[in-house]
């Protein structure tokens, strides 16, 4: 249902069964998949990619021209994946640079007041709480919940299954499987209940051992990240987790 009171471009493209309630507003460089449902007052730009099965909430703002100096008015884009909810208020910028996307995988859940800035990646499973706001550039992999009022500086690289606790401040690169806390924001110990509980893939109580002595390693041993890594690979038995550990401190400059 469409409703005659919402503004839809007419070059727009909706998918089947997609809901637009009144006073929303889509521009005319819009794609949006099938099943979506965009809410009163949700604000969908130029440049806009989304795919199946999408909520956009009251408010919501989608493409808008990023809060980048160096934005000259490319025709940049937003790509949006399927399954995900956006709620009331959040706002993603497109991307800075001609042929450049701020992207967002699916299933991610972007609660009220989500700032997504710039060029921006967010993958698979991403939960963002109240209010955060994730800098220009910066990449969060996949199964990752960032909680309330975090602040993620420019370029930032989040690695996959990570919590960020409420509050804190990102300049620094996130390893996988940790928590992380404070400003300037610290390693808090291994994200050992999510890892273990978790429905997708719950990790067994080995590998577990072997990601928490490797961070052992990095965190305790009063070593450079570079050496820790060597140290990794050659004192901790090798899983996909362990390699996934390695390159990402191989390949940060600088880590939490």
């Amino acid at each position: 249902m469409i409703s005659e009171l919402a503004y839809i471009g007419k070059g727009a493209k909706l998918g089947k069964n997609v809901t637009v309630e009144p006073f929303a507003y889509i521009a005319d460089d819009v794609v949006i998949g099938d099943d979506c449902y965009i809410y009163a007052h949700a604000t969908i730009l130029d440049g806009s990619r989304i795919g199946n099965r999408n909520k956009i909430h009251h408010g919501a703002v989608i493409g808008t021209e990023p809060q980048d100096l160096k934005y000259k008015g490319d025709k940049t884009e937003v790509i949006i994946g399927d399954d995900n909810d956006i709620r009331e208020n959040v706002v993603i910028a497109r991307a800075t640079n001609l042929g450049h996307a701020t992207r967002i995988g699916n299933n991610c859940h972007l609660m009220d007041g989500v700032h997504i800035c710039h060029g921006a990646v967010l993958k698979d499973f991403v939960m963002v709480g109240l209010k955060t706001i994730i800098g220009g550039n910066s990449v969060i992999e996949s199964y990752n919940v960032l909680s309330n009022a975090v602040i993620i500086y420019e370029e930032v690289h989040i690695g996959n299954w990570t919590l960020i606790l409420s509050g804190t401040r990102l300049r620094k690169d996130v390893p996988p499987y940790i928590m992380v806390k404070g400003n300037p924001a610290t390693y808090h110990g291994v994200n050992s209940v999510i890892l273990q509980k978790n429905t997708f893939n719950p990790m067994d109580d080995k590998t577990l051992r072997h990601v928490m002595n490797a961070y052992l390693i990095l965190y305790h041993s009063n070593i450079s990240p570079q050496d820790a890594a060597i140290r990794i690979k050659s004192e901790i038995e090798s899983s996909s987790e362990i390699e996934n550990i390695i390159n990402f401190i191989t390949k940060s400059k600088l880590i939490v």
